[in-house]
């Protein structure tokens, strides 16, 4: 073993010098501070230990030097061919490092088909000072190194970028910064990047989860360059995204802060955040988030744009699971030479390889082990290409003259001119060239030295997920989603030994008081029955734990209260405390809720509802018959009635087959001729002619007859008229099809309406509650319930919520407040509340309450734990399988309805719908009513009549009414026997009035009066 070279740094005139002959060794590294005057070196022996001894300088170390010197002089052909290469790293990358050592070691110890030596000087700076890395930029050069290796950050790599450049030194490192400058030639870029670019791919995975608007957090000059690439990668469109924040970020508590202040300005929003930081901030930063109560977890999406997810994410640290994490992979454990290599590099020793020793590697260390062997695969071809390889030693002598004719490169030339390394060129382009699968994939490379034909792997770390693969991004194909199989965390394993602590509230019917038939009291769970003290047995047996029942101190659900610890009070806040291990009660599922602690499924699905106070049922009226139809159809049928009889009475008017010709004889009869009636004399007929036959038109349809034929048709009855034109048969029969149809509906409807008890209710829907203001409404303080109404973006709740928030009196501090509300209200006032409990206070005494309407929403009841608790998996498995074999239901059946209050029997009974005289009296009424106004009708005639014939007979209206009343009572028989008995004696004293003979048909209505009484008809008659 030969030993360790330690080399001194100096002055800068001294680094002029000769370079000192290397040693047989397989790695060197200079470990430097650059600090003012020189530099301390440190020599590592990585053939036997992978570090080596530190050692100051010596003129001991000086006089070794030269006997190796002379050594290698001596014996060259004893070691295989040398590659010197230089590398350069900065403080803190320890983990690159070690992969690089790790690099170095492999490929040396490969003697099988290793066809060179690397050797390496290694320097590790903590400085961007451009002059005091020129000077270790320049000492690497004299040294003889065919390549330079850099890790540095973006302020060190334009220097050694432009020293790569300037002397045509061929550089690789593991990644780019954002801003490369292009060389001042235009010609070949000596530098080669490892690291892909991925700008498309954070573009296209934000497109492929459909989010709109994003928040950029970075924390370095490199973050806001890769946000100005995705810009410039956006392309108008619909899938097109909005940058809606950006802030740059120093440290976690800043992004903490800044998270904040976006959740006071909208908590309920969803929150995509991209986070461009190093993977030591990101875990912070999401650790943190997770512990603030402040922050909620299910409304937030990172996206983590570094090449981050390489490194390890413990497992263990439960908060990695309990927010939404998606970011991108570059090495694949899947595959065989991966595995190989994390196999070989988690027998590292951590305490010489630092960063090593796990079952990962970070994307970073990935870059440069691979960057080692594509260094490797290009000086391989070069060394076929060469025929004389003993050109490629460019160790020096003490004479500064090359050996084997190769010239050293000297940064501090006096002359002015730059002399380009001679090999640079032709490594520069065979780098380009190499092809090979390394840790991070397929390894290929463009003119320009950046790689193509590479595959990133999107991953995603959901909630209560292990960390799986959801999609594949290439530089050619672009975002391909793949089939994703979550994989569950292993959860903890739950204490059997333990006692588990359940929260819940006192309320009816989930938890009261139990009260024994012995008059014993009770303690312990066994005190206490309902809903969930039932529904904890069941899940208690189904996990095999014990539990202790415990009533929550403040007697609150929970809300957000900063003045008690952990910002939440109720039973929210006890688990938060970690006071309780689950809350068993009547606790609805919000995303509020859903931030701070755990959610199982649901075991119960309700809404929200309206109870009022049930109406007194209200029995069919007098005039009930009349209800099948609203007034407003009654009012039109009547319309329709008198607008049927007058357009009945115009047509026939109108037409001329509705107008027939009578023919009357003529009479001596003193007072048929007497009277000059125009409407019985033909016009052309004198009057002194009285044997002359007189001709008169006659229509049936006067106005009087026409109301009489549609009233027929309407109640459906036969009329002793009838159209004959074809006008007026068109009108009644629209008539009669309408009569028709409404008689028919009518009728349907009567029997129901009839029947049927029915409950007049003031409010039916919601709708009805928010258009009027005489009922007031409200509902619980600090619940669920007026959360939802407070921030509906709905229309009609909106406008609830503002009538409820004007009136402070309709919030009730309980539910036995609000119940107590509706039923002393006398109607006047409705309470919202969840329906579960709106269907069990309805079953109970006094039954006055009843739920109207639909639920205006939908949500659950559900199991809380604690973040991150073990026992949430099992309930929710206990809870599905409750709700599939029914026991779920059965348990509500048994607390709602089995134990109900009221009876039920006063339901109608659809099989006896018998009518009583109540339901049907008001037709009674009209037929009285009828009857009597036909008796007040013929009397008013009576009396026309009578005094008629008074002043036509100038006789006293006494005489008249007495002869009147005589033929009244017994007219009918003394008429008929006076006619048949006075024939003779009437025949030869006045004269007989002819019958009318019509020339279409027999008339209609022909009245021959032998007393003289004026000839009456209906029929209208022109002469």
């Amino acid at each position: 073993m030969l030993p360790v070279v330690h080399e001194t740094g100096g002055p800068p005139s001294s680094r002029r010098r000769r370079p000192r002959r290397a040693t047989a060794i397989s790695l060197i590294t200079a470990a430097s501070t650059v600090p003012g005057k020189g530099t301390e070196r440190v020599g590592i022996n990585a053939k036997n230990t992978g570090a080596g001894r530190i050692s100051r300088l010596t003129s001991t170390a000086t006089m070794m030097t030269m006997a190796l010197t002379v050594l290698l002089v001596l014996v060259p052909a004893a070691f295989p061919e040398k590659i010197t290469i230089g590398a350069i790293f900065e403080q803190g990358t320890d983990e690159v490092q070690s992969a690089f050592k790790f690099a170095m070691m492999n490929h040396n110890q490969n003697i099988t088909i290793r066809k060179f030596e690397l050797l390496a000087f290694v320097d590790v700076i903590n400085t961007a000072d451009a002059y005091k890395l020129s000077r270790l930029i320049c000492n690497q050069f004299s040294r003889g190194v065919f390549s330079m290796l850099g890790a540095v950050s973006p302020d060190s790599f334009d220097t050694l970028h432009s020293y790569s450049n300037t002397f045509q030194m061929p550089f690789v490192t593991p990644w780019f910064p954002e801003k490369v400058l292009t060389p001042s030639s235009g010609l070949l870029d000596f530098a080669i990047s490892m690291r892909p670019d991925y700008h498309r791919a954070i573009i296209d995975t934000v497109r492929y989860y459909g989010w709109k608007k994003i928040i950029y957090l970075y924390d370095s000059h490199d973050g806001l360059l890769r946000l100005q690439q995705i810009y410039q990668g956006l392309k108008p469109g619909n899938e097109s995204f909005q940058v809606e924040t950006v802030k740059r970020i120093q440290n976690m508590s800043e992004a903490i802060d800044f998270l904040r202040s976006l959740e006071e300005l909208n908590r309920w929003s969803n929150k995509y955040v991209v986070l461009d930081c190093p993977t030591d901030m990101a875990k912070d930063i999401v650790v943190s988030h997770v512990r603030d109560v402040a922050l909620g977890k299910r409304t937030y999406h990172y996206l983590l744009s570094g090449l981050i997810m390489d490194d390890r994410w413990e497992s263990e640290v439960i908060e990695y699971g309990a927010i939404n994490i998606t970011g991108f992979r570059i090495v694949d454990a899947t595959r065989p030479h991966v595995k190989d290599f994390l196999a070989a590099w988690h027998r590292l020793d951590p305490a010489t390889s630092q960063g090593a020793g796990r079952e990962s590697i970070s994307a970073q260390a990935a870059l440069m082990y691979d960057a080692v062997f594509v260094l490797v695969e290009a000086f391989h071809k070069y060394l076929r290409k060469r025929n004389d390889k003993n050109n490629m030693r460019r160790v020096t002598t003490s004479s500064n003259q090359p050996v084997n004719g190769t010239k050293p490169l000297d940064c501090y030339h006096n002359r002015g001119w730059v002399t380009p390394w001679e090999h640079g060129d032709k490594i520069s382009r065979l780098l380009r060239k190499v092809e090979i699968e390394g840790l991070t994939g397929e390894i290929r490379f463009n003119d320009d030295g950046r790689r193509q034909n590479y595959t990133l792997h999107v991953v995603e770390m959901t909630v209560n997920s292990a960390m799986v693969k959801v999609a594949e991004w290439t530089d050619e194909a672009g975002f391909q989603a793949i089939a994703v199989k979550y994989v569950r965390l292993r959860p903890h394993e739950i204490q059997k030994n333990k006692t588990y602590i359940i929260t819940t509230i006192m309320e009816e019917p989930y938890i009261m008081k139990k009260v024994s038939d012995t008059g014993e009291v009770l303690i312990g769970n066994d005190g206490y029955e309902g809903y969930c003290k039932d529904l904890a047995d069941l899940i208690a047996k189904k996990l095999g734990i014990s539990y202790e029942l415990r009533i929550v101190k403040d007697r609150k659900h929970g809300t957000e209260n900063p003045d008690v610890p952990g910002g939440w009070d109720g039973m929210v806040g006890e688990l938060i405390r970690k006071e309780a291990d689950i809350a068993i009660a009547p606790m609805t599922i919000t995303s509020e809720r859903e931030r701070v602690i755990d959610f199982s499924k649901p075991f119960m699905s309700l809404g929200i509802s309206i109870m009022i106070k049930k109406p007194i049922k209200q029995k069919a009226g007098v005039f009930s018959f009349l209800n099948p139809l609203s007034k407003e159809i009654w009012v039109c049928v009547i319309f329709s009635y008198i607008a049927v009889s007058i357009v009945l009475f115009i047509v026939s008017r109108f037409s001329p087959y509705e107008w027939r010709v009578l023919t009357i004889s003529g009479s001596t009869d003193s007072a048929i001729s007497g009277r000059n009636d125009p409407g019985l004399q033909h016009p052309h007929t004198p009057q002194g002619s009285p044997h002359m036959p007189t001709s008169s038109m006659a229509n049936d349809f006067s106005i009087v007859n026409s109301l009489w034929f549609a009233l027929a048709a309407f109640m459906q009855q036969s009329c002793d008229i009838s159209p004959r034109s074809i006008s007026g048969r068109i009108a009644s029969s629209v008539w009669w099809f309408f009569t028709l149809i409404l008689i028919c509906s009518y009728t349907a409807n009567l029997a129901a309406f009839l029947t049927i008890e029915r409950m007049v209710t003031p409010i039916n829907s919601p709708e009805d509650l928010a258009a009027q203001t005489e009922v007031q409404y409200g509902t619980l303080t600090n619940s669920s319930t007026l959360e939802f109404f407070q921030k509906s973006q709905i229309g009609l709740y909106s406008k609830m919520w503002e009538f409820m928030n004007s009136r402070k009196d309709v919030f009730v501090q309980s539910y036995e407040e609000g119940i107590e509300k509706v039923r002393t209200s006398k109607g006047k006032y409705a309470f919202l509340l969840e329906s579960p409990t709106n269907d069990y206070i309805n079953e109970r005494e006094p039954c006055d309450t009843m739920k109207v309407g639909r639920n205006l929403d939908a949500k659950g009841f559900g199991v809380a734990t604690p973040l991150g608790s073990p026992l949430r998996d099992p309930i929710n498995l206990a809870v599905l399988s409750m709700k599939e074999n029914g026991e779920l239901a059965k348990l509500f059946e048994r607390w709602w309805y089995e134990r109900t209050e009221c009876r039920h029997s006063d339901k109608p009974d659809t099989t006896k719908n018998e009518l009583s005289l109540s339901n049907v009296a008001g037709i009674f009424y009209i037929l009285i009513g009828g009857l009597l106004l036909a008796l007040a009708v013929a009397l008013l005639e009576f009396c026309y009549k009578s005094h008629t014939e008074a002043t036509r007979a100038k006789i006293p209206l006494s005489d008249a009414m007495k002869a009147k009343a005589r033929l009244t009572i017994g007219g009918g028989r003394d008429f008929d026997n006076g006619r048949r008995g006075k024939k003779r004696v009437l025949a030869a004293e006045v004269p007989t009035l002819t019958t009318f003979a019509p020339k279409y048909y027999a008339p209609a209505n022909a009245i021959g009066n032998t007393e003289g009484d004026q000839v009456h008809s209906n029929t209208h008659t022109q002469v």
